[in-house]
């Protein structure tokens, strides 16, 4: 049978999203232009902030005694697990040498940026999260200086638990300073800093639109749009935690899309009945944001069996995709559209989002069709290199003069002419391609 909607969104994560590109590129030409000023002056009209921008090591101190003992157990925890995630994924990527032909080396270096800038949001919800996961594994990945930023509060400045995160996961520097003006600053250099080689973070949409704008001249993990989750479950799931786990990813934001992909009409039913209740019981931020995205941006779809379930769902190539069905090995197997996938009832996207060790930087709006989220490998340059013997050249050398020929780049079929004729005097080469 075809996919048939249950309940279905009548908004996309693209609808009504104003047009913030002039704002943003005003600021940033601003801020590139005035440096430092116009960096203080914006933090003082968006955050309502005027205090120190570079947080001094007296002020990181005072905000570490302000975070309770339990909290900062619980950050060395989850820091904990993504530093020993990211460590075992920075062993994936080796040195390599091959010996193309005989004296003729090629080989793949693995070289960290220089210098990473870590946006951390820090305005609706304080993303103690966002401090682990992107300044722990910019730091296992050798990035010689991080800077890690925040939105500062009016009167309190960064969230004392984003400071201590930041501090105890490696950042060099941490910067009261928000949205546009927080990524100008890593950008541009300013307050001293090191320019930075990425920017790395989720953020709102002028933080997102600024990292659109200056990519090219700075590196990017992703353009981020709304979070997104989906779930897969069959008739022998438990409706309520699969209804639990959609709300507690509406919460996000408004504009969340949450799916659920079943082949059971009946349990979808439940899920759908169940989720009402569980949004009036949350607290009123939290209330009005999963509402809205349950009512405008979530969708139930009903499929035929699980591999139209796995179709589905590798067409919407979710942000977080959770699977509560049997057999989760095929599972495993036959998904393959995803920015981080979560097997099984006792697993769920918030500890992915939180503490177990993967890490919550991740794809949205599709974006996993054709990438992967914020890992160790984003802060690092595979680069080549190549040496060879006078007598390794002679194959290549030839055939690079015939194929540059063959293409009309006269310049550098003679790079290798010369060579031929420096290392190999008085021999005969034919060096013209066969039209």
């Amino acid at each position: 049978m075809a996919r048939e909607y249950l309940k279905k969104a009548t908004l996309t994560a693209q609808s009504g999203a104003s047009d913030v590109h002039d704002i943003v590129s005003e600021i940033l030409s601003d801020i590139e232009e005035r440096g430092d000023a116009a960096a203080r002056e914006y933090a003082a009209k968006f955050d309502k902030y005027d205090g120190n921008i570079i947080l001094t090591p007296d002020e990181i101190e005072a905000a570490t005694a302000l975070v309770p003992d339990k909290l900062k157990a619980d950050i060395q925890f989850a820091h904990d697990n993504v530093r020993r995630f990211a460590e075992a994924q920075k062993q994936t990527v080796s040195d390599v040498e091959l010996e193309i032909v005989p004296g003729f080396i090629a080989g793949q270096k693995a070289i960290p940026v220089d210098a990473a800038g870590c946006y951390i949001p820090g305005g609706r919800y304080s993303h103690i999260a966002s401090a682990i996961m992107t300044v722990t594994t910019a730091k296992v990945a050798g990035c010689r200086h991080i800077t890690a930023t925040s939105p500062p509060r009016p009167g309190v400045g960064v969230a004392p638990a984003i400071v201590y995160a930041a501090h105890i996961c490696g950042a060099d520097t941490i910067m009261a300073l928000g949205g546009v003006q927080g990524v100008a600053a890593m950008t541009f250099g300013l307050f001293d800093l090191p320019k930075a080689n990425i920017l790395v973070g989720p953020g709102n949409q002028f933080v997102a639109e600024a990292k659109r704008i200056l990519f090219g001249r700075v590196g990017i993990d992703m353009i981020a749009g709304p979070t997104d989750s989906l779930i897969l479950a069959d008739a022998k799931a438990d409706p309520m935690i699969v209804a639990v786990d959609l709300v507690s990813q509406a919460e996000h934001g408004y504009n969340s899309p949450v799916w659920l992909i079943t082949d059971s009409r009946a349990f979808a039913t439940k899920v759908m009945d169940l989720v009402p209740a569980l949004i009036a019981d949350l607290p009123e931020l939290n209330r009005e944001n999963a509402a809205a995205a349950w009512r405008d941006y979530a969708e139930v779809i009903l499929c035929a069996d699980r591999e139209e379930m796995a179709a589905t769902s590798d067409d919407y190539a979710p942000e977080h995709l959770t699977v509560q069905a049997e057999d989760l090995p095929w599972w495993l197997d036959r998904l393959s559209c995803y920015g981080s996938l979560f097997l099984g009832e006792e697993t769920t996207v918030s500890y992915g989002d939180k503490a177990s060790g993967t890490n919550h930087v991740l794809p949205t709006s599709g974006a996993a069709g054709y990438t992967g989220g914020l890992s160790v490998h984003k802060y690092m340059k595979i680069v080549t290199w190549q040496q060879s013997t006078r007598d390794g050249s002679k194959r290549v050398a030839e055939a690079t003069a015939r194929i540059s020929r063959l293409e009309g780049m006269e310049g550098h079929a003679r790079a290798a002419d010369v060579r031929l004729a420096k290392y190999f005097p008085g021999e005969n080469f034919d060096l013209s391609p066969d039209e």
